[in-house]
């Protein structure tokens, strides 16, 4: 499995088109063939996926037992407004507008990379949820990532 690394400040165009950082587009090179998919973040964010990725998820989804119905929410929830997306000639992504809405995204925003997903936040919202940083990060990094199993060399 591959895991994508960085974060870039992007502009939209006027009908919603995000260029894919060529640093971005390196690293996903079955983007052009396969395509990707788009949906809404638990947060008012979007998140991309390589086709691939989004198919293993779906394939997680369809093992829920439909019969109950947190299970069914879930999944409604989850694969609202999810979008195939197409790269064109020139290596951009049209984004649906329903969705840019629910991110609050307009003009400028931020792709984060995110392990095996790149998040899509406005830019605004990405700043100030990094501006609300613990004042005890080594603290937090100790209740997430100190329990036992987990790596020491960190």
């Amino acid at each position: 499995m591959s895991h994508f690394l960085g974060e870039f400040e992007c502009k939209l165009d006027a009908k919603g088109r995000l260029m894919i950082p060529a640093g971005l587009r390196k690293q996903m090179p079955e983007a052009e063939k396969e395509g990707l998919v788009v949906n809404r973040g638990f947060e008012k964010h979007l998140v991309i996926y390589s086709r691939k990725e989004w198919d293993k998820i779906m394939e997680d989804l369809s093992k829920l037992n439909q019969y109950e119905e947190k299970n069914r929410q879930f999944i409604r929830y989850f694969t609202r407004g999810a979008t195939e997306l197409s790269l064109d000639a020139a290596g951009r992504i049209l984004l649906p507008k329903s969705l840019l809405e629910y991110a609050g995204a307009s003009s400028e925003v931020v792709l984060a990379s995110q392990f095996n997903k790149i998040e899509l936040w406005s830019k605004d919202a990405y700043d100030a949820l990094l501006d609300n940083e613990p004042d005890n990060f080594s603290k937090l990094a100790e209740e997430v990532m100190g329990g036992a199993g987990r790596r020491a060399d960190v």
